[in-house]
């Protein structure tokens, strides 16, 4: 792929080919948001070669940022190596905080050598550091380049790997031998292996500093390095990731960046014995379960002193290793990589690709991730992520504020309280006698809150959640004092409690303890108590058997089990520490304990959005369809502190020509009826009837496929058995394959091979005629097979597919139709968000009451339901039109978008030429004659 170096403002963007215009304006605009330190928010419609624009404006401003560094620098060490006593000729530091200005007041009895030599002293301390900085980054250069050169190194220290895993796999045996031949008895009361289930003392952070992962091996201090001004790039899944991770490779700077991916363990886990635990919860705490077994076995052969008791060895993780992690840390940073590929890498380095990932992150100058790695401070913190001074690009950050509501709200069932008491009751009094006080002091307290919660939701918390039916029902709402209040738990503090969680480990310990009574062998005396627990558990799960459960044999494989409820409670104890104003608590009860719960619910999103704005010299938000804009600057910038001079809105058009895109609204139907699909008006037969008229309709001007979207799952299957009654589905059968959108996520994948597939094979029957390559077109006899279903009912014949798709749903964002997929995009009535829901009234009500109302416009609560549904709009008709040559018609069935505040709305590519047509006779003229002229042109 050519590069082709744009100057744009004398700044010089190296490009794969010729950009386009917007591209251009772009990139520009990129440059001057990052260079002075602004918040942006970025509109590039998708098939305009966003991801590229985003990567070269961006790598271009890192690119001169680091050479105008180096200068700084140079100049900095040039005037700190003068000699402290040297009064002549210094050139003052322009980046010393302490420079002396006009205004600056210094005491009136200092002397001017003394100010003198204080300037000096801390120039020559920048110096020093600076030049340490420097060394170690000779350092690194020099190892990546004898990395990429000589791969004598690289198959030397896999050599060396391989004999350090022969000469511990030897010791292994010998531990192993020396423990058979061995007497020791097990430590009484407790079964082999059990004692690792026993809390730890526990000790505060007040009491004791807290020191944890490589930091305790003096050796691996050496993984962590000084952090580089970086980028980190986040998006919302791991494909959209490896989207842009692969355009980065084919960029000019795919060979030159130093690029990290970082996902979950749950992506990244090479050890097999973690991996199959499945749950993240289980993995997450296992790997660490490893990491320290690693450090404590280290810590018992240090220590000579003291009077040993010979216990079962631990294991520790054999990809979690210094030098395979120091290997793997630099092999990362020689070549841009998606995660896949670093999985690969890591099995192949036999080092641990998550750790390798995260110790690679100082040195590199970008970094993608997902959103909640990004958004979620602890999340953040765990995965050594600073934001200081960095800059970071959410791009797909249409939903941005739902995904922080979603990341900070958790809930939890009536069944996993109960269940969380049982099993932490058990565990008490198993140990209690080996449990220090203050463990037992927080494990009572953790008691006392299940207790209470369950009792806020109308249950006791001795008796079976399934069985227990609630008095009273419904929905209720309490701000968060309210509810500790009314709970009686105000008198806890939760942040003690939420440390002590995040400290002991104790939900591990806990899902630890309930694992193992299925496989140890327990005293004649603990049996039945035992078995008892046992039973009451399986009791808590529906649908489970009362069949006895098999004992479970030394290395037999077990199911993943679900993480232990106490980990979600976690979650909800931690929300309950939000500033009262910001949350509520949802009460829901449901008739029984199990199937009623507590939520909390974020109402503010900027309050952890803050921190991000704060620390970050800039932000860059950035998304394909972004309109309305005005949830971000008001809900989430506004809120976090943003001044208005910091923001920059960037908004550009599409490449496709103008007569590429027919967007119509239509107020009426074939025979007249209105078209208003309100919640009163769109389940009545003549409106669905209507309805189907339109399609029937559209499919017979409309090549190949058209996605037609509905407000909801259950209004789509309504409308598609009512169609079925009427003989309308018949109907559109003749002309275009039907399909329906699952709501099984791992039905759509299979929905959409046959979709994509039904529409290649009738367009190429078209292309090709009767004889594909060696294939026949038969409808009957023994071969009539595959092509069967690209045939309509009655004789005719297809022209496409029909897929009846969901707002929301999974073929709403991030499916690309373009082309023949999508030449048509149908939009049923405006999906407005059920403005009877509790959190959506309690989100209202909030609005309301916290910003501002504007002279003339609709009140906060209220814009905020029209913005949630335009912006649900703007997703589903951008599946279609993808590349510039792209052709397609946008088909909005309601009356409503008429209206002047919706259709401004619309993405303004859209909205300029979007025709309204009152009656259906004129727009089934504009549409034919579209797809006409499309056609016969393609």
């Amino acid at each position: 792929m050519a590069n082709k170096t744009q100057e744009i403002g004398g700044i010089h963007f190296p490009f794969p080919f010729t950009p386009y215009s917007i591209q251009k304006d772009f990139m520009a605009k990129l440059y001057q948001v990052l260079e002075a330190g602004k918040i942006g928010i970025f509109e590039s419609p998708t098939g305009t070669g966003k991801s590229l624009s985003l990567i070269c404006g961006a790598l271009s401003w890192l690119r001169d940022f680091e050479q105008k560094k180096r200068q700084e620098e140079a100049r900095l060490l040039e005037a700190g190596t003068a000699p402290l006593n040297d009064e002549k000729n210094q050139t003052p530091c322009i980046s010393c905080s302490s420079q002396e200005t006009p205004g600056t007041l210094r005491p009136a009895a200092e002397p001017d050598w003394v100010t003198q030599f204080v300037q000096k002293r801390k120039e020559r301390d920048l110096a020093d550091q600076l030049k340490k900085e420097q060394i170690r980054r000779k350092k690194r250069e020099e190892r990546l380049q004898q990395l990429r050169h000589n791969t004598q190194f690289k198959h030397a220290a896999k050599r060396e790997r391989q004999e350090e895993e022969e000469i511990e796999c030897l010791l292994r045996l010998s531990r192993d031998t020396l423990a058979a031949g061995s007497e020791a008895e097990p430590l009484e009361g407790l079964a082999p292996g059990e004692e690792e289930l026993v809390l730890s003392e526990y000790e505060s952070e007040e009491e004791k500093g807290a020191a944890s992962g490589l930091d305790e091996d003096e050796n691996e201090d050496d993984l962590e390095e000084e952090h580089i001004t970086k980028i980190y790039y986040c998006s919302r899944t791991h494909s959209q990731l490896a989207q842009f991770v692969h355009e980065v490779q084919k960029s000019p700077f795919g060979k030159d960046t130093r690029l990290v991916t970082l996902g979950s363990r749950q992506n990244l886990c090479i050890n097999e014995d973690v991996k199959h635990l499945g749950f993240v919860h289980l993995i997450n705490d296992r790997c660490m379960e490893l990491q320290r077994s690693g450090h404590e076995s280290k810590s018992r052969a240090e220590n000579k002193e003291g009077k040993r008791r010979r216990q079962e060895p631990r294991a520790a993780c054999p990809f979690y290793k210094y030098r395979q992690l120091q290997l793997l840390r630099d092999e990362v940073l020689l070549e841009v990589m998606d995660i896949e590929q670093l999985v690969t890498l890591g099995k192949e380095a036999g080092a641990c690709p998550y750790y390798g990932s995260r110790f690679a992150i100082p040195a590199a100058q970008l970094v993608v991730l997902p959103y909640q790695m990004l958004l979620h401070t602890a999340t953040r913190q765990a995965a050594g992520i600073r934001l200081q001074g960095q800059v970071v690009i959410i791009d797909e950050a249409h939903n941005l504020i739902d995904t922080i509501t979603g990341i900070h709200s958790t809930e939890v069932s009536g069944s996993q309280l109960c269940q969380a008491h049982s099993q932490l009751l058990q565990y008490m009094e198993r140990y209690r006698k080996r449990l220090k006080a203050k463990n037992l002091m927080y494990i009572k307290q953790i008691l006392y809150l299940l207790e209470k919660f369950v009792t806020m939701l109308g249950g006791n918390i001795k008796q079976n959640p399934n069985t227990q039916s609630l008095s009273q029902t419904g929905t209720e709402l309490k701000t968060i004092n309210d509810f500790l209040f009314q709970s009686q738990i105000d008198n806890i503090n939760l942040f003690k409690v939420r440390r002590y969680c995040e400290k002991s480990m104790v939900s591990r310990k806990l899902f630890g303890f309930t694992e193992r009574y299925g496989a140890v062998l327990t005293t004649p005396r603990e049996q039945p108590r035992l078995a008892g627990f046992q039973h009451f558990l399986q009791s808590l799960q529906p649908g489970l058997t009362e069949a006895p459960t098999p004992p479970v044999q030394a290395g037999t494989a077990r199911a993943p089990r679900p993480a232990s409820p106490l980990m979600h409670i976690e979650g909800f104890l931690a929300a309950l520490t939000t500033a009262n104003q910001d949350g509520r608590v949802i009460l829901s009860r449901q008739g029984s304990l199990s199937q009623s719960s507590l939520k909390f619910l974020l109402l503010n999103p900027a309050v952890p959005f803050a921190q991000v704005v704060k620390e970050c010299r800039a932000v860059v938000i950035a998304g394909g369809t972004m309109q309305p804009v005005s949830d971000f600057r008001e809900q989430l910038l506004a809120c976090a502190g943003v001044e208005a001079e910091r923001l920059v809105e960037f908004s550009c058009g599409h490449v496709i020509p103008p007569d590429n895109i027919l967007p119509l609204v239509i107020c009426r139907g074939p025979s007249n009826q209105q078209l208003e699909f309100t919640y009163l008006r769109r389940e009545l037969p003549q409106v669905m009837d209507e309805t189907g008229r339109i399609l029937c309709n559209l499919c017979n001007v409309v090549p190949g496929g058209v996605i037609c979207f509905f407000p909801s799952y259950e209004y789509q299957h309504q409308v598609h058995a009512h169609w079925d009654k009427s003989g309308l589905l018949a109907r559109l059968s003749v002309r275009k394959k039907i399909f329906q959108e699952p709501k099984r996520a791992d039905q759509v994948e299979r929905v959409l091979t046959e979709y994509s597939r039904c529409i290649e094979v009738r367009l190429g029957t078209q292309a090709l005629g009767p004889d594909m390559g060696g294939w026949q077109l038969r409808t009957s006899g023994p071969s009539f097979g595959w092509f069967l279903q690209c045939h309509g009912q009655a004789g005719g014949t297809l022209t496409g597919a029909l897929l009846l798709s969901v707002v929301g749903g999974k073929m709403s964002e991030g499916i690309n139709f373009s082309d023949n997929l999508g030449r048509c995009v149908v939009m049923v009535g405006m999906p407005y968000p059920n403005i009877k829901s509790p959190e959506l009234q309690e989100k209202m009500a909030y609005l309301d009451q916290t910003l501002p109302r504007s002279p003339g416009q609709a009140p906060p609560g209220k814009a905020l339901v029209e913005n949630l549904c335009m912006k649900a709009v703007n997703q589903s008709i951008g599946r279609a039109i993808r590349h510039q040559k792209d052709f397609a018609s946008i088909v909005l069935l309601d009356q409503r978008y008429t209206r002047p505040p919706v259709l401004a709305k619309l993405p303004a590519w859209i909205r300029d030429r979007v025709q309204v047509k009152a009656t259906f006779g004129p727009a089934f003229a504009a549409l034919r004659k579209f797809h006409h002229n499309k056609s016969s042109l393609s």
